[in-house]
């Protein structure tokens, strides 16, 4: 059933999206750019709407190389990405210590996390590393649920833990993101402990 909603949820964003499919390249260029300066100095919730129309069209504009053909030229505080050569959109997940930040464009890690400025890895590491064992509740095997004792209760503290978590990081940390790169998106939600972004105050 939950691959079944899982697909449909698919097929749902690749309708969303098939209004940048019909944009032509200069019209999706432009509109990348312009959305990428409504985005500027902020820290942005993944699950935003706005957010969500700019990655699909960011996905769109990956496929057609449209950072490359340089139809129009991106606000001035955005860096040019390594990865992809997009202007510079990082992601923060809680994986951030393994993957680094990541590419809003194309999916790659942007940022490794060793290349984080060291003042802002920092804050980043602890954060994640108090993460891991957080998330980790959702994938116990047999063995760990059964030492646990009641699991629904340990399951059930870790979606409160992996809330406030979220929380810090949507408060706390993204924001000093911006010391660093022009615009931030973090992530709200974490599917495998049923958090949603409506269960992430901010």
């Amino acid at each position: 059933m939950a691959f079944e909603s899982e697909s449909a949820s698919d097929a749902l964003w690749k309708e969303y999206g098939r209004v940048f499919a019909d944009f032509d390249d200069l019209t999706l260029a432009r509109w990348l750019a312009q959305t990428l300066g409504q985005l500027e100095g902020k820290s942005w919730r993944l699950s935003h709407p706005l957010l969500g129309a700019y990655r699909l069209a960011a996905q769109a504009g990956h496929e057609r190389q449209i950072w490359h053909k340089r139809l129009v030229t991106p606000p001035a505080a955005y860096a040019e990405s390594p990865c992809c050569r997009a202007p510079f959109l990082p992601l923060l997940t809680r994986d951030v210590r393994d993957s680094g930040l990541i590419c809003q464009h194309c999916n790659e890690t942007l940022v490794p996390f060793d290349e984080i400025p060291g003042e802002l890895r920092a804050e980043l590491e602890p954060w994640a590393r108090q993460y891991e064992p957080v998330h980790a509740v959702a994938h116990w095997d047999d063995r760990q649920r059964r030492r646990a004792g009641n699991f629904d209760a340990a399951y059930e503290n870790a979606a409160q833990e992996a809330e406030k978590l979220l929380v810090n990081a949507g408060r706390e940390l993204a924001p000093k993101l911006l010391n660093f790169y022009a615009a931030a998106v973090w992530e709200d939600q974490d599917d495998c402990l049923e958090v949603r972004p409506e269960d992430v105050p901010f």
